[in-house]
């Protein structure tokens, strides 16, 4: 059930959210609630996963710590600083310590550029280095994710596949080595063969370059992968908050334990149970009062409607966002299996 709070919230967090709110004209004086009012945080080399279904605002909140569009409410603040408070040349230059890749590898380089001018574009606007340190810098992060800089230096986006494009955009991020790396579902538009390669590829990048990460996606077995913390969002609001183990293991949210009953499973002797959950996804132009999750969710009662829970401890460091939240004993809706694999 979907709700708001900061009881979660650590006081050295590199990152905090707090409140975050972002809505967009619709037209005719509608609004719609994109983001609202949602808070996280994330520790230095912690990496945050961010799952649910799509449209319940999780590219909109990685694109608002970036201040792509500014959020509408609440408060960013990174390494002590509030970037919500910043005019537009003071948020400019917290450009180089956060940076974004984005969902579509192709569509996000310049089709008319080389791959060695992307990748020193932003050296080149930040003015650092020469010519010369510039072009040998280019080489080596083209080499550290794994591309030959003789191959690939002077081809064109189109002449890449999807793979060699998102490595060039995890390089063009890497290259001003930046402390804070959101990847917007870096692996949804590749072969599940090249994901592979790529969620091990910003692993060792994690490493190397001391990175902190906000990932991304709708896949349960990617996020569980490769996040220390997994935040699940419903309708632009959070649901629950925990270590991947604990949530994945024990949800506490009807609506998380849905999401995880739904993980298909490649094996037709296993009997699995149905996600128990009915309806559309409400619109969020007219949100429902209370929980947003209220009118799907088959544990409502009166509280949800007139109420929006907060999220509150359950056990050490797992929050949750429900007024009627699943026992701690109940069996758990992923398989054995699937928990083996999504390893």
């Amino acid at each position: 059930m979907a709700g708001s709070g900061t009881a979660h919230l650590r006081p050295d967090a590199l990152l905090t959210v707090e409140e975050l709110e972002v809505r967009f004209p619709a037209g005719h004086g509608r609004v719609v609630h994109a983001v609202s009012g949602i808070s996280f945080d994330v520790a230095e080399g912690e990496t945050l996963g961010i799952v649910g279904e799509s449209g319940c605002g999780k590219s909109t909140t990685g694109r608002a710590i970036l201040q792509l569009p500014p959020p509408t409410g609440g408060h960013v603040t990174f390494a002590g600083t509030d970037l919500t408070s910043l005019d537009a040349e003071g948020v400019r230059r917290t450009r180089p310590s956060l940076q974004m890749i984005f969902q579509d590898p192709i569509s996000s380089l310049n089709p008319r550029r080389s791959v060695n001018d992307i990748v020193a574009e932003p050296l080149i606007v930040w003015g650092r280095g020469s010519a010369e340190e510039r072009a040998k810098l280019v080489r080596t992060t083209l080499d550290a994710v794994g591309l030959d800089p003789d191959a690939v230096g002077n081809r064109r986006p189109h002449q890449l596949s999807g793979g060699q494009c998102q490595r060039v955009s995890i390089a063009r991020a890497l290259v001003l080595e930046p402390r804070v790396l959101i990847c917007d579902e870096p692996v949804s538009a590749l072969d599940v063969s090249v994901q592979a390669q790529i969620l091990n590829l910003l692993e060792d990048m994690k490493a190397r370059y001391g990175l902190t990460l906000v990932f991304i996606a709708h896949d349960l077995a990617v996020v569980k992968h490769v996040s220390d913390r997994v935040a699940v969002m419903y309708l632009g609001k959070l649901c629950e908050i925990g270590p991947p183990d604990s949530l994945y293991q024990a949800p506490a949210h009807h609506y998380t334990a849905a999401l995880l009953a739904s993980v298909p499973v490649p094996d037709p002797t296993l009997s699995r149970s149905e996600a128990p959950i009915e309806g559309e996804v409400p619109s969020p132009v007219d949100p429902p009062s209370g929980c947003r999750f209220r009118t799907r969710c088959p544990a409502a009662v009166a509280r949800c409607a007139e109420e929006e829970p907060q999220l509150r401890e359950i056990e050490p460091s797992h929050f949750v966002a429900c007024h009627v939240p699943l026992p701690r004993h109940a069996a758990p809706t992923v398989s054995s299996w699937q928990m083996q694999h999504s390893d």
